[in-house]
C-alpha cells in the first residue's frame, strides 16, 4: 500500500489538520518531530521514518487566496517528490508550481473553476503531473461551482478521468486529523467507476489495518499524517 505523508503548511509552519476547519489548525506536535511546527524537519522525518520519496503539501495560505509559499515548496522539493495543492485555478498557476519543483500539481475540486481548466492542465503538463482531488465533506462534494453542485462524487470523478486525469484523490475533509477511520465504501464505489485510475484515499487513516481495508476496497495508496505523528504507522 502506497503511503504518501502529508504536510499542511500555513505561514511556513506545519499545522495539524482537523476536520477541514483550517482556522483552528494548530502547530504539529509529533513523535517524529523535535521542534513543534517545523515543516522542513517534518519533511525530513517523513523521509527517514517512512522511507517515502513522496510528500503531499497542502498550501493553506494559497487555498485561502494568498500567494503560494514558493520558497518553502522549493525547499521541500529538495527532500521529496512533492504533490502540491495550492488551490490552482489556471494553467499559469500550475506551471509556477512546477517551476519551483513540484513533481505533481493537485487540482482540487474545492477551487477548480471547471473541467475545461482540468483538461487544459493535463494537456499542458501531462497526465502524469496532474492529480485531481475529489474534495468531500462527509461524502458530499465540496465546490463553489453551481454546475457541479448536486453531482454525485463518482460522477465528478468520472468527469475528471474523462478530462485526462489518471490519478484521483478521494479526500474527505471531515475525517482529516480525527482518527475517524477511512471511508472504504466511497473508495469501493469510486473504484467501480474508475477501473483504470490510480486511486488515493485521504482522511481518517488510523493504522495499518485501515490501510489494509482501503487496499481491499480498491485504493492504490493513502495520504497519512496523524497516524504517523501518533506512532501508529512508521
Amino acid at each position: 500500500m502506497r503511503i504518501i505523508p502529508v504536510i499542511d503548511l500555513r505561514d511556513g509552519k506545519a499545522v495539524h489538520g482537523t476536520g477541514g476547519e483550517r482556522a483552528r489548525y494548530e502547530l504539529v506536535e509529533s513523535s517524529i518531530l523535535p521542534v513543534r511546527g517545523d515543516a522542513m524537519a517534518l519533511a525530513h522525518a517523513y523521509a527517514r521514518v517512512l522511507g517515502s520519496g513522496e510528500l503531499y503539501v497542502a498550501d493553506l495560505d494559497a487555498l485561502r487566496g494568498d500567494a503560494p509559499q514558493y520558497a518553502t515548496h522549493r525547499a521541500f522539493a529538495r527532500v521529496s517528490r512533492c504533490w502540491i495543492d495550492a488551490g490552482v485555478r489556471t494553467v499559469e498557476e500550475a506551471c509556477a508550481l512546477i517551476d519551483v519543483g513540484a513533481d505533481r500539481v493537485v487540482a482540487g475540486l474545492e477551487t477548480l473553476p471547471d473541467f475545461a481548466v482540468l483538461r487544459a492542465l493535463v494537456d499542458r503538463l501531462g497526465a502524469d503531473r496532474v492529480v485531481f482531488s475529489l474534495d468531500l465533506r462527509d461524502g458530499t462534494p465540496v465546490t463553489t461551482v453551481d454546475a457541479m453542485r448536486g453531482m454525485r462524487a463518482n460522477e465528478i470523478a468520472r468527469r475528471a478521468a474523462d478530462a485526462g486525469c489518471e490519478t484521483v484523490i478521494a479526500l474527505d475533509l471531515a475525517r482529516v486529523g480525527r482518527a475517524a477511520g477511512a471511508d472504504e465504501a466511497t473508495i469501493a464505489e469510486l473504484r467501480a467507476s474508475l477501473p483504470g485510475v490510480e486511486l488515493i484515499a485521504g482522511g481518517g487513516v488510523r493504522d495499518r489495518s485501515d490501510l489494509d481495508r482501503l487496499a481491499a476496497a480498491g485504493a492504490n495508496g493513502a495520504l497519512v499524517a496523524t497516524a504517523v505523528h501518533r506512532g501508529a504507522i512508521g
